[in-house]
């Protein structure tokens, strides 16, 4: 323990299963220094959670530590952190007073999902008073006082007001750093951070790893980084430990991890990582591929119009949707409401895949629905090029409308929420074929089979719920369903967020493969960058409703124009050691803040109206029309 907050030796854990023990964590031991940051790497299922949960003794009853120690160092606050008593928490009874009281107290924990762990019936203030007094009680006063002040050291801009807000009022960004205020009113030696910043925009996710680095130095707390995002191992951490199935595979400091990679698996991670600066026709190499047999499918491929250059499937002219608008009435003045979506164009090549990106709330979405027809634009238009006739969307009725959906589908964010429960795969795959009659009970079930090898999984598990399946698997299924009625142009809504970086490069490559072999157009909403550079030939970028800058991928990402554009581009975390992260810009504020844009993208009132500048090559700012190119380049 010399120089070491926390020591885990050989530790083993399993669960029981049908009256079985299954281990799940394999005589794993690293340490953690004071006040340094140690990474803990894997893919889902690798045990790096599971971890996490025995050393904050939170282990569901059908886990337990059944071999090693966990070894921290509990020092009274205030004193130095190398004369502490050192303490067994494998030896803690299970929730017994002895680790109730290192919990939150001397030990915090943020998780990766804040909107789940934070109560929606309390405020912020209470729950994150609430850890105070657990184990520090003090007068109701200085606990609020304490409180705002914990909010004001996290990023909250008004502490006071904050205090009384609840949590789904918060954006996801507010979300997290409130469960950062929680896991750190006590002031802890040890921060443990489960996935704190994957369900977070690039920008926001910057911003929370520069709070966590400034509060490290602050508190001189040590900090366990639980990640598969090795871009941000390279980015906060000082060791890391790379852990695959319950076992360490390597472990080192981040220059050796990083420079010198020695163990296969480590190389593979590195691999499956998309990179900006990949070789046109470059693929991705997944740690494992399933094996997909897209024949069939190409065999009963209907025939589709031949792609010109110049020939667009989709055209976007003039979209704008308000959200919460009324009329003035009996109780109230008229609101304007809140406008998602501010006069939006743009055109999508057939057999191309255009890239959308921006923060959450900048419109990305939205637009996706607009295209869908799921919510009806206040005015503009969506036009499809069917090849043999334009097809109107905003003009179709029930009837012509459903007739026109097997054309455009979707794949969604969610695999989980996106799936029914209730559904066997075969039902859930069919259910479109059965809803546009499209084949007899027989011919549904072998294209679902043929789609089931498509897309890498076998048509034996057909039977199977949701459920049963991985993230990675559930999104093929979601793939499946989207190209059963054989669609010429596909909205992927950030189809890969929410999946471990090796699944995601398993998932990137089998699109690749469908767009190429199928001749699929796909529209591909995300807000990480990478994925979008590895899969776009355009991409547009949103802000505050609007495109800001569109342009063919090597331009915008050699040659950006618009501030939030370059804003985005520098907040993305690289797994590499002499690209790191500009915290000094990233802390100037917000990307979407239009004060640091400067004046040639900002609209004054009354003043000169923006439009989409070209900038010749198909790359289009939204500027002042007389602005030149050195005041774009400012």
């Amino acid at each position: 323990m010399q120089g070491n907050i926390l020591s885990i030796e050989e530790l083993s854990i399993a669960f029981a299963l049908h009256g079985q023990q299954n281990e799940v964590v394999r005589k794993v031991s690293f340490r953690i220094p004071a006040g340094k940051t140690v990474a803990l790497v894997g893919e889902s299922g690798s045990g790096k959670s599971v971890i996490s949960q025995a050393i904050m003794g939170l282990l569901p009853k059908a886990g337990g530590i059944t071999h090693g120690r966990i070894l921290f160092r509990k020092s009274a606050h205030g004193e130095d952190a190398s004369k502490g008593q050192i303490v067994d928490i494998a030896g803690f009874e299970r929730d017994g007073e002895d680790i109730r009281d290192l919990r939150g107290d001397h030990i915090g924990m943020i998780f990766q999902e804040p909107m789940s762990s934070l109560s929606p019936v309390h405020t912020i203030g209470d729950q994150i008073e609430e850890a105070l007094q657990l184990h520090r009680p003090v007068p109701k006063d200085q606990a609020r006082a304490k409180t705002e002040e914990m909010l004001k050291l996290v990023g909250f801009r008004d502490p006071h007001a904050s205090y009384d807000k609840y949590s789904f009022e918060l954006s996801g960004g507010l979300r997290q750093r409130a469960m950062l205020a929680m896991a750190l009113i006590c002031r802890p030696a040890l921060l443990i951070a489960d996935e704190p910043t994957t369900a977070l925009d690039v920008t926001i996710q910057a911003q929370v790893l520069d709070l966590m680095r400034s509060l490290q130095n602050e508190f001189g707390m040590a900090i366990l980084l639980i990640t598969h995002d090795l871009g941000i191992v390279a980015n906060l951490a000082d060791e890391v430990v790379v852990i695959y199935h319950g076992e360490i595979m390597e472990a080192g400091t981040v220059e050796d991890i990083f420079r010198n990679p020695q163990h296969p698996y480590l190389k593979a991670l590195i691999r499956a990582l998309p990179q900006f600066d990949m070789k046109p026709g470059e693929r991705l190499v997944a740690l494992r591929d399933a094996k997909q047999d897209l024949g069939a499918l190409v065999g009963t491929r209907r025939h589709a119009p031949a792609a010109t250059a110049s020939d667009v499937i989709l055209s976007v002219r003039n979209l704008r949707k308000t959200y919460g608008s009324r009329k003035a009435g009996w109780f109230g003045a008229s609101s304007a409401g809140v406008v998602a979506v501010d006069d939006v164009s743009f055109d999508i090549k057939r057999g191309e895949c255009l890239g959308l990106v921006g923060e959450s709330g900048s419109g990305k979405t939205t637009v996706s629905k607009l295209m869908m027809r799921a919510v009806k634009p206040d005015s503009g238009s969506i036009v499809f090029n069917s090849g043999s006739e334009a097809i109107d969307l905003m003009a179709l009725d029930e009837e012509r409308l459903r007739a026109f959906r097997p054309k455009m589908q979707m794949i969604f964010q969610d695999p989980v929420s996106s799936l029914s429960p209730r559904m066997t795969v075969l039902n859930i795959i069919r259910e479109p074929m059965e809803i546009h009659g499209d084949g007899t009970p027989e011919e549904q079930t072998r294209r679902v089979t043929e789609l089931m090898s498509a897309v890498g999984l076998d048509p034996r598990f057909l039977n199977r719920y949701p459920h049963s399946f991985s993230g990675g698997q559930r999104q093929r299924i979601g793939i499946a369903r989207a190209l059963a009625l054989n669609p010429e142009l596909i909205v992927c809504d950030e189809p890969v967020s929410a999946l471990d970086v090796s699944v995601q490069a398993q998932i990137l490559n089998l699109l690749k493969d469908l767009q190429k072999e199928l001749g699929l157009t796909y529209m591909f909403i995300s807000h990480n960058l990478a994925v979008v550079d590895y899969m776009a030939n355009r991409i547009a970028v949103m802000a505050h409703g609007r495109i800001v800058e569109i342009a063919p991928r090597h331009a915008l990402f050699n040659r950006p124009m618009h501030p939030y554009t370059r804003a985005l581009l520098k907040a993305v975390p690289f797994a590499d050691l002499d690209r790191p992260l500009d915290f000094n810009y990233l802390s100037r504020g917000s990307a979407s803040d239009t004060r640091l844009w400067g004046p040639a993208f900002v609209e004054e009132a009354g003043g000169t109206s923006l439009g989409s500048l070209d900038l010749g090559d198909g790359h289009f700012v939204l500027a002042k029309p007389n602005a030149d190119l050195k005041d774009l380049q400012a």
